[in-house]
């Protein structure tokens, strides 16, 4: 059951992250995947925009096409092809805003992994013994669940998609659509003190489906970090899994 309390919770627990993150001078431990993170993002969304380009001029080019498009001669027409050029190469972007992240989390797992449990040790005044046996694990593990994540969402917008063309109701998809996603990251979050504490993955994931409301609230901000170019793109891993921590920390949820 969705609960507003721990979604507003979790929003405000990026204040606390802020704080937390200033008292403790965790800056290098931001910087260090937000510049990686950002190095990433742009490098694909070259790529991807490069390619999608490519892809554009392979239909342009092909003889059915051109031959049709050279016959009619009409400019509505070629107006309408340019509009549904552009409509492509957004698709394919928008595609991979929503999977990036994936890969992003695959990469940096092991900073965001040592970010939560550095922060948990220091609300704990405790330290948690290093493995690299124990790394490699998480590592694994953070790769399954990124997977799986990946799946059920593309899944869940796949129904979304149909439902859009019902009236009415698929005025409302969306919406619906930022949700599921906003869920996903903070789900993601979240994972890494479920992962730490030992939960296995079933654990984990029906650990935050109780808490949903705080993944929710958690990958809302994360969400909302993307739209500021360069600063949000470097602070929001970070600043998410820091809250994530904090909030069930203060909670004792875990």
């Amino acid at each position: 059951m969705f609960s507003f309390r721990e979604g507003l919770s979790a929003i405000q627990s990026y204040g606390k992250a802020h704080h937390f993150i200033m008292q403790h001078k965790l800056w290098k431990w931001i910087l260090i995947p937000g510049i990686i993170y950002c190095v990433l993002f742009i490098t694909g969304v070259y790529f991807v925009w490069g390619y999608s380009d490519d892809f554009v001029q392979y239909m342009y080019n092909l003889p059915l096409v051109k031959n049709w498009l050279t016959e009619m001669e009409n400019s509505w027409l070629s107006f309408f092809f340019f509009l549904l050029a552009f409509s492509i190469r957004m698709v394919l972007l928008l595609l991979y805003f929503a999977y990036f992240k994936y890969l992003f989390l695959i990469v940096g797992s092991p900073i965001f992994a040592y970010l939560s449990e550095k922060t948990e040790s220091i609300l704990q005044h405790r330290d948690f013994p290093f493995s690299w046996a124990q790394l490699f694990k998480d590592i694994l593990r953070g790769i399954k669940m990124s997977f799986r994540n990946m799946f059920f969402q593309t899944i869940t917008i796949l129904c979304m998609f149909v439902l859009s063309f019902i009236p009415v109701i698929g005025w409302t998809t969306p919406l619906i659509c930022f949700f599921i996603e906003c869920y996903f990251y903070g789900f993601s979050m979240m994972d890494y003190s479920c992962e730490r504490h030992q939960l296995t993955m079933k654990q984990s994931i029906a650990f935050i489906r109780q808490h949903r409301g705080m993944a929710l609230g958690n990958g809302m901000v994360f969400y909302l970090f993307m739209f500021i170019p360069v600063i949000g793109w470097m602070l929001a891993p970070s600043y998410a899994v820091i809250a994530a921590t904090i909030d069930l920390q203060h909670k004792r949820l875990l």
